[in-house]
């Protein structure tokens, strides 16, 4: 039997915040090309997820909180935002406890608390060089215009989109 406790969850913060990219998972699926990849992912709120989607027919992702809170973004191909949406474990008004990202859309996560983490279900198998595409109008991770570009997604509402996304 495979668990989470609190025990867990606190190890796995401590990884992110220790981490040179802020984030850190931990696989519940027993290998990468498993049907079902299940994983908890914690994710400081400095660390950059690159808005990208993942184009194979039937990639799907469900993500629910196990703590703090994230903002999920959807955007069309330029990069306007459809939807932003609050996703936590509290009784926030509002907010999302989950959320299943349609297959083929553009997309990332923000986490707004320190020590958040949330849990993912996608299908498999995970290949690292076809699982995702990476916008074109958001930067790359690690590159100059990174910092500009969270700072706008913390702002943006639904129908912006960025000016200067590189």
């Amino acid at each position: 039997m495979k668990i989470i406790d609190q025990h867990t969850i606190v190890e796995l913060c401590d990884k992110a915040r220790a981490s040179d990219r802020r984030r850190a998972h931990l696989n519940f699926h027993p290998q990468l090309d498993d049907p079902v990849q299940r994983l908890a992912v914690a994710i400081e709120p400095d660390s950059y997820i690159r808005p990208h989607r993942h184009p194979e027919v039937g990639k799907w992702e469900l993500f629910t909180v196990l703590r703090g809170r994230f903002m999920v973004y959807r955007f069309d191909e330029k990069g306007t935002v459809l939807n932003k949406e609050l996703l936590t474990s509290t009784d926030e008004a509002d907010a999302a406890s989950l959320i299943e990202m349609p297959a083929g859309s553009w997309h990332c996560v923000m986490a707004l608390d320190t020590g958040s983490v949330f849990f993912e279900v996608k299908p498999g198998p995970y290949t690292p060089l076809d699982d995702k595409d990476f916008a074109s109008w958001a930067p790359a991770e690690g590159s100059a215009g990174v910092s500009d570009f969270m700072q706008w997604l913390k702002q943006a509402e639904v129908g912006d989109y960025p000016s200067n996304g590189k």
